[in-house]
């Protein structure tokens, strides 16, 4: 395994140290109760990328998203987006500086319609105007939730419901979208979709860092991805070559 490479000596450090990260996690710890979750996590991520976490199930990957909103308090570290430290901050605080999360198994409100659930979206909104705006946006990019405008969410199908998650948390305007799991429980071509939309959006300037557990997905839209394993980044890689690596893969996913 000497061709893993350690989150400390990215080939991103060279690039950094004369552009400043979007996102940079250091040392961070967080804990369930009497339970770390998290042992000294670091990360660093550039404006426009799209991250990948990777690793098995109870790894460590959500917690850390969890961090980065706001959901969670971390117990050391720091969370410096854009020069600020946001580890402890309220999540309504983090959302307001540019931070979406679309949370896995999506939460949406069920008995509650497709525009509703988008309007909640944009709570810091103080016009009228303004939410239509944005909700004009995420019905033009997924216009089967356009179709179902007035419908029960709870009625959606899966692959709908998590449309309607991604376009909640796109109703804030994010710069960082931090999607958990988006392909759970989906088709194999409904989730082709939803990755799709992350090339999509990507290429209009939203940094994207995802959870996924279809490794293969994960990876075929990712810059970078960190592989995690009891709650440690273990390596940190190109996507493409995790991609290309197999041993890597086995040892750490099972895969």
């Amino acid at each position: 395994m000497n061709a893993i490479a350690s989150p400390q000596r990215s080939g991103l450090d060279n690039e950094s140290a004369a552009v400043s990260p979007m996102l940079q996690i250091r040392d961070l710890h967080v804990s369930y109760g009497k339970t770390q979750a998290l042992h000294g996590v670091d990360l660093l991520v550039q404006q426009g990328e799209v991250i990948a976490l990777i690793g098995a199930n109870g790894a460590g990957k959500s917690t850390t998203l969890r961090a980065i909103s706001g959901l969670l308090k971390p117990t050391q570290g720091q969370i410096i987006y854009q020069g600020n430290n946001i580890a402890g901050v309220s999540a309504d605080r983090i959302v307001a500086q540019g931070i979406a999360q679309s949370p896995e198994e999506r939460h949406i409100w069920p008995t509650m319609t497709v525009y509703e659930n988008l309007a909640l979206g944009a709570y810091l909104c103080k016009k009228d105007t303004e939410v239509e705006r944005r909700v004009a946006l995420v019905y033009d990019r997924f216009p089967r939730l356009k179709e179902r405008h007035r419908q029960l969410a709870g009625t959606l199908s899966g692959g709908e419901q998590q449309m309607l998650a991604i376009g909640r948390a796109l109703m804030s305007e994010p710069s960082l979208l931090l999607l958990d799991e988006p392909s759970l429980g989906l088709s194999p071509r409904m989730a082709e979709e939803v990755f799709e939309f992350v090339r999509e959006i990507n290429t209009h300037g939203v940094t994207v860092i995802l959870v996924e557990q279809n490794v293969y997905n994960a990876l075929s839209v990712s810059t970078r991805a960190y592989v995690y394993e009891t709650g440690k980044v273990v390596a940190e890689r190109e996507a493409a070559g995790l991609l290309d690596d197999p041993e890597l893969l086995s040892a750490y996913l099972g895969a």
